[in-house]
């Protein structure tokens, strides 16, 4: 402790200092402020530059698959029998398939086909698996044994004889696809949101809205989606390209889409038949459709990282 001894001998002086008081306000301030939980989650997104090159990658593919089809200006569809099996050039960037059609456009039709498939199947698996699994939680009891025997029925059934059955009764259509690929992805939805609403089902909030007489519809929607958003995006993310690659495969076999539908799967099954002669007929189909899985399961493990609340600061 300084003394005024000391001030003197160090060359200081009672003029020199100024009392400046306290101020209470500021002292019981909080110096750093309150980060929610999505700032916190976009503030870790982005510190993981994987993550974020995965997310450029792919908003440069989603204005590729709108625009991209349509940037040559050739028609995707039409035969030019004159310009079959062309090879890469200034006039065909991917060269052309084995009727004349340009590559470029078809590739980018077909990364758009197999993007809103996924989309499309993701949706419904996150909708049926959630609102199953919110029931099964809520109403407790029986129904939920019935309803779990009900998914451990469906699970133990082989998922690619299902697809094959629906494929061959529906047809080689749009909706049977959607149809194969929703019909049993649900189930690991439903058990993961049963699992979660089961811990949520006794907080306070969840109690008061029951005591005040609110809906199962409306506690469902109100109380429980909303506090299992981070859980859904994030299966969101590594559910898209999943379905992606198995469009593509089921194509690829011809148990999916067939010609003269567009997907790139059907590219891809139609580029391996001249493989030996016109390689970068299959080559684009399979480069795109790498890109787009990479990036979307490298965007899963930023997102899983980014919201997971142990590692809040």
């Amino acid at each position: 402790m300084l003394t005024a001894d000391k001030f003197k001998r160090v060359g200081y002086t009672k003029e020199q200092f100024k009392v400046v008081g306290k101020n209470t306000k500021t002292m019981e301030s909080i110096s750093r402020p309150n980060i929610g939980y999505w700032q916190d989650a976009w503030r870790r997104l982005k510190k993981n530059p994987v993550a974020m090159a995965s997310l450029v990658v792919l908003g440069l593919i989603l204005i590729m698959v709108i625009v991209g089809p349509y940037i040559r200006g050739y028609d995707f569809v039409s035969k030019n029998v004159k310009e079959k099996n062309q090879g890469m050039s200034a006039k065909y960037w991917f060269g052309t398939d084995y009727l004349g059609r340009d590559l470029f456009s078809r590739v980018w039709m077909g990364a758009r086909a197999s993007i809103i498939i996924a989309l499309v199947a993701t949706a419904l698996k996150l909708i049926v698996g959630t609102l199953y699994g919110a029931a099964m939680a809520h109403f407790g009891g029986w129904v939920d044994d019935v309803m779990m025997r009900i998914i451990e029925v469906i699970n133990s059934l082989p998922s690619l004889l299902i697809t094959i059955l629906i494929m061959m009764v529906l047809g080689n259509n749009l909706f049977a696809l959607l149809v194969a690929l929703s019909i049993t992805a649900w189930c690991s939805t439903a058990r993961q949101v049963r699992g979660m609403i089961k811990q949520l089902k006794e907080s306070e909030y969840v109690y008061a809205a029951e005591v005040l007489g609110a809906k199962p519809s409306r506690i469902i929607l109100k109380h429980y989606v909303p506090n299992m958003l981070g859980i859904l995006i994030l299966n969101m993310s590594t559910s898209i390209p999943t379905f992606i690659f198995t469009e593509a495969g089921l194509s690829f076999l011809g148990i999916g889409l067939t010609a003269p539908e567009i997907s790139l799967g059907v590219l891809i099954s139609q580029g391996q038949q001249t493989l030996d002669f016109y390689p970068t007929q299959l080559i684009w189909p399979c480069v795109i459709l790498c890109v787009i899985v990479m990036a979307f399961n490298l965007l899963g493990d930023g997102l899983r990282d980014a919201l997971d609340p142990r590692l809040r600061q």
